[in-house]
C-alpha cells in the first residue's frame, strides 16, 4: 500500500470503532429519516442513522420499496424554490446567490445519504441499500431519480484516489479468498483446488481494488495469466495439466477474468483504472512482458447470430470467427456503440479488437452464449489513450487487420444471403 492508502485506512478504521447510543424509538423509519436531516448534534445524528440502517436491514422488500418511495418523493427538490434561486443568481451572481442556488437544487435525500454514511460501517450498508434499490426500482420509475443521487455520491466516495490495489494470492486471508470464489462472474471457481491453481503458481496473478471503508470486501478483481504468446483457449489456460512457466520467462499478460463484486456499485467504473494499474505494475515487476491482452467472452453473440443468420453452422469455425468479428465491430446499439457489453467496456478503455478464436470456451456456458468463440482485446499501452479518445468522440473501433478481414468476409456472406 502507498502511504496515502495507509493513512486512509487508519482514518476509516478509527471511524469504525465509534459506538454511539442505541435504543428503542417509537417513531417510524420515515420519521427517523426526517429527524436525521434536521439533527444538529453529531451524536444524535449517528444514533438516528444507526437505527435507520438497522431497521432497513430487517425490512421486507415491500417495506424497503415503501421507504425508498418516501425518500424519493418527500425529500425531492422544490422546483419553485429552485427557479427562485436561479433567478436571484442570474440577477446578482455573487457567492451567496450561487450558494443558495446549489442548496435549492440539491434534494434533501442526498444529505440523508451523507448523514447515514457517518455511522460506523455504513458505507458497505449503503452499497447494499443501493443494490436493493436497483433490484426494486426496475418496475418503478419514480425511484430512478433516487438512484441518480446514490450514484452521484458513490462516484465521489469510490473515486480512484480512495481505492487501494492489493494483490490476492494463496496466502491471502481465507475470508478474502472465499469472496473471490463467490464473486467470480466469468469462469466459475469450482473448488479450493481450482482457486489454488489460479493463485499459487508463479505464472498466475490476481489483483483487487478495495476501499478503506470496506476493507474486507473486494470491489472488483482481475485474474491474470503470464504466458508465452497469446492464448486462444480458456480451458487450456486453466487446465490442471498445463505446463507452467517462470514469471520472468513470460512475454504476455492475459487478463482472462474481470469480476465486479458489489451489485450496489453498478455503473461506478473501476475496470478502466484496474487494468491500467495492473498493467503498469506488472511492467515494472516483469520487464519482459511486451503484450497485454484479454481472453474475453462474447456473451451476446449466439443470440445475435440466430436472429441475423438463422441456422448457421456452429461447427464451421471459420464462419463463426468471421461472424463474431462482424458482431463485435458492426452490431450496434441505438447510440452507435457496440451491442456487446464486454466490447463496450474494453473498447471504452482504449483496447483494440485483436484476434478471434473458435473453440476457445467449450464449457456449457461458452457454447451457449458464443458457440465457443472468444476474443483477445489488445491493450497497447502506447495507443490506449488515442484509442479511448477515438472511441469516446466518434465511436471508432480500433481493430487488427485480421479482425477487419474477418468482418469484411462476414459482410459478404450477409450480402450473398440477401441476394438469394
Amino acid at each position: 500500500m502507498t502511504m496515502l492508502a495507509d493513512l486512509l485506512t487508519t482514518v476509516f478504521e478509527r471511524r469504525l470503532k465509534f459506538s454511539g447510543p442505541s435504543g428503542h424509538d417509537a417513531r417510524s423509519t420515515e420519521d427517523l429519516a426526517g429527524a436525521l436531516i434536521g439533527a444538529s448534534g453529531e451524536g444524535e445524528g449517528r444514533a438516528l442513522g444507526q437505527m435507520i440502517l438497522a431497521r432497513f436491514a430487517g425490512m421486507s422488500d415491500e417495506e424497503k420499496q415503501s421507504f425508498f418511495r418516501h425518500v424519493a418523493e418527500e425529500m425531492n427538490i422544490d422546483p419553485e424554490t429552485v427557479r427562485g434561486a436561479l433567478s436571484a443568481y442570474e440577477a446578482n451572481p455573487d457567492q451567496q446567490s450561487y450558494k443558495s442556488f446549489l442548496m435549492a437544487s440539491e434534494p434533501p435525500r442526498q444529505e440523508l445519504i451523507r448523514r447515514l454514511n457517518m455511522v460506523p460501517n455504513a458505507t458497505g450498508q449503503l452499497v447494499k441499500m443501493r443494490a436493493d434499490l436497483l433490484r426494486l426500482s426496475k418496475d418503478d420509475p419514480s425511484l430512478q431519480a433516487l438512484d441518480i443521487d446514490f450514484r452521484h455520491l458513490f462516484a465521489s466516495w469510490f473515486n480512484r484516489g480512495f481505492l487501494v490495489l492489493r494483490p490476492i494470492n494463496w496466502q491471502s486471508p481465507a475470508h478474502i479468498l472465499e469472496k473471490i470464489i463467490a464473486y467470480e462472474a466469468v469462469h466459475a471457481i469450482d473448488s479450493w483446488d481450482d482457486l489454488r491453481r489460479r493463485l499459487e503458481p508463479p505464472d498466475r496473478r490476481c489483483f483487487a481494488f478495495f476501499h478503506p471503508a470496506m476493507p474486507d470486501e473486494p470491489l472488483i478483481f482481475v485474474e491474470v495469466a503470464l504466458t508465452l504468446g497469446i492464448p486462444g483457449s480458456v480451458q487450456n489456460l486453466l487446465s490442471e495439466e498445463r505446463a507452467g512457466i517462470l514469471a520472468d520467462n513470460a512475454d504476455t499478460a492475459v487478463f482472462y477474468s474481470i469480476s465486479n463484486c458489489q451489485a450496489g456499485l453498478a455503473g461506478i467504473s473501476f475496470g478502466n483504472s484496474l487494468i491500467k494499474q495492473v498493467a503498469a505494475d506488472l511492467s515494472l515487476e516483469l520487464p519482459g512482458l511486451k503484450t497485454f491482452v484479454t481472453l474475453s467472452p462474447i456473451p451476446g453473440f449466439a443470440k445475435w447470430l440466430e436472429a441475423a443468420l438463422p441456422g448457421s453452422a456452429a461447427d464451421d469455425h471459420d464462419l463463426m470467427r468471421a461472424m463474431a468479428a462482424f458482431y463485435l465491430v458492426s452490431a450496434k446499439q441505438e447510440d452507435d456503440t457496440p451491442l456487446d457489453p464486454v466490447a463496450r467496456f474494453h473498447l471504452g478503455n482504449g483496447s483494440q479488437v485483436h484476434k478471434l478464436h473458435a473453440q476457445a470456451d467449450v464449457s456449457e456456458k461458452g457454447l451457449r452464449q458464443s458457440h465457443g468463440v472468444m476474443v483477445n482485446y489488445l491493450y497497447d499501452l502506447g495507443k490506449v489513450a488515442q484509442n479511448h479518445e477515438q472511441f469516446a468522440a466518434k465511436n471508432k473501433i480500433a481493430m487488427s487487420s485480421d479482425v477487419r478481414s474477418l468482418s469484411q468476409a462476414a459482410a459478404k456472406t450477409f450480402k450473398q444471403e440477401a441476394s438469394q
